[in-house]
């Protein structure tokens, strides 16, 4: 037998047992866990590839995102309100500024925001860079004064000299406003956590344990799919909180009677609208809603089924929805850190 032959038999044989294998597997799962999976894959997706992050606009993203002196009192960064160490939050319900002033809004976290459709709980940045660009500025925030602050503090570094000429080689005049934004949006495009979903996604169904497939499917039965779908199982659309019930402040019990994206668009079907949040690492990001207002993930689950969807859930229910949400959990990337 020539080596072409012996080659082509190897190749079958190998691919027998692959379809053997495939067929194996697959008959380990139950019809039901099937048809989960099957239900799933319509309403959801894996995470999108993240960026790479080890590239010169990615490392000096980087290295903006943990830099305190772009701030007035030169002790806050990006990572003040976004530790990356601990899921991206802060777990307050608002954060303070570099002057001690509370903000109005929760942090939301930065990890796995690089492919929502829009940016800020009001929508009002469409990707990352361009939301990169506010909180800088922020007068309750970092508080510098304009463009001018930054591209000044970042020239007076030979170290950020360098970095940004490696960043942004073809440019006379790399420090910018701009490019500083863009920098640190491809950093936090970098900051994926695929978690045992993904897996279970991809065909693993067994990546979920039996408490958690029930959680899955009971999210799905309730109707929780008409806003949190996707790879981010959120993050792509904007939603009246109350939509059902309102206004929302008298089920969570909010001091802050926030209008939402009105304040951004002057238009009375924008009240009480908000983005609607990503649930990835859900269990690790309290407190929840725009303002904070909500400690517990079980309360924040029976808030949202009574005033999005009209539901009413008993403890059972919320019990297995907040155990489906474990599966959501991802690791750190350790890159980042």
């Amino acid at each position: 037998m020539n080596k072409f032959s012996f080659l082509t038999l190897f190749i079958v044989f190998l691919l027998m047992g692959c379809g053997s294998r495939v067929r194996q597997d697959q008959a380990e799962y139950s019809e039901a866990d099937q048809q989960l999976l099957a239900a799933a894959q319509r309403y959801f997706n894996q995470l999108p590839e993240p960026k790479d992050p080890n590239t010169p606009l990615a490392l000096l993203g980087k290295k903006l995102y943990y830099e305190e002196a772009l701030s007035a009192n030169g002790q806050m960064s990006c990572n003040t309100c976004h530790p990356i160490a601990n899921y991206g939050v802060d777990n307050l319900p608002t954060s303070p500024g570099h002057d001690g002033s509370l903000g109005s809004r929760n942090s939301p976290t930065t990890f796995n925001a690089y492919f929502h459709t829009t940016q800020f709980w009001d929508g009002r940045s469409p990707d990352l860079a361009d939301q990169a660009k506010g909180p800088v500025l922020n007068p309750i925030e970092m508080g510098l004064q304009g463009p001018s602050d930054v591209e000044n503090i970042l020239k007076n570094s030979e170290e950020y000299v360098e970095l940004f000429t490696q960043a942004f080689p073809e440019e006379t005049e790399p420090i910018s406003f701009d490019n500083f934004a863009t920098a640190i949006a491809e950093f936090e495009s970098t900051l994926a956590t695929p978690s045992a979903f993904d897996a279970f996604l991809d065909g693993a169904i067994n990546e979920l344990t039996d408490p958690q497939k029930e959680g899955l499917s009971l999210f799905m039965e309730t109707g929780c799919i008409a806003c949190h779908i996707g790879p981010g199982l959120g993050g792509t659309m904007m939603q009246r909180f109350g939509l059902v019930h309102g206004p929302y402040w008298e089920y969570t019990g909010s001091e802050l009677q926030d209008l939402g994206r009105k304040d951004i668009t002057g238009n009375p079907t924008d009240e009480w609208v908000f983005k609607t949040p990503s649930l990835r690492n859900i269990e690790k990001t309290a407190p929840y809603f725009h303002d904070g207002s909500i400690e517990s993930l079980d309360e924040a689950i029976r808030i949202m089924a009574l005033t999005q969807l009209g539901r009413e859930l008993d403890q059972q229910q919320i019990d297995k929805i907040a155990e489906f949400f474990k599966s959501l959990t991802g690791t750190i990337p350790e890159h980042a850190l």
